[in-house]
């Protein structure tokens, strides 16, 4: 005693599906994707506030911070003294990398050099493993 669920003596247009129908689901998926989509900026920008302007926090600056400084030409200074090249650079981040504790290295930049002379400065302290890089700048002007 088989039960068949063949159709006997008809076309086979309504035999019985095995599949599951997705088209449902995906229907409903995208309209409430739609909803999120629509209301999640609404209910973010919901609250207008002003941010309070403050200037940098000055940094106490400890003897074992190493300063680069990169000219308006694009040429690089460890601390006062002009790098011949940027293998010099590399040489004496290695060095600085391999202390216990680490020092923190300051890149001052010109406002007038070139942004792919600063990211080469950076590029060498991540290549070297310094794990702080920070940048010095001007405080605002007053108004």
């Amino acid at each position: 005693m088989a039960i068949s669920f063949d159709s006997a003596g008809e076309d086979g247009d309504d035999g019985m599906l095995s599949e599951i129908n997705t088209t449902p689901l995906v229907d409903v998926m995208l309209v409430l994707l739609i909803i999120f989509l629509i209301t999640i900026p609404v209910v973010n920008a919901a609250v207008a506030v002003k941010l309070p302007r403050e200037s940098n926090q000055l940094r106490q600056i400890f003897p074992e911070t190493v300063i680069v400084s990169v000219d308006a030409s694009g040429a690089s200074y460890w601390f006062d003294v002009k790098l011949a090249g940027p293998d010099l650079l590399q040489q004496r981040l290695a060095k600085i990398a391999a202390q216990t504790p680490q020092p923190e290295v300051h890149i001052r930049a010109d406002a007038r050099s070139d942004f792919a002379a600063v990211a080469k400065v950076v590029l060498a302290c991540q290549t070297a493993g310094i794990a702080r890089i920070g940048f010095l700048t001007e405080p605002p002007s007053s108004p």
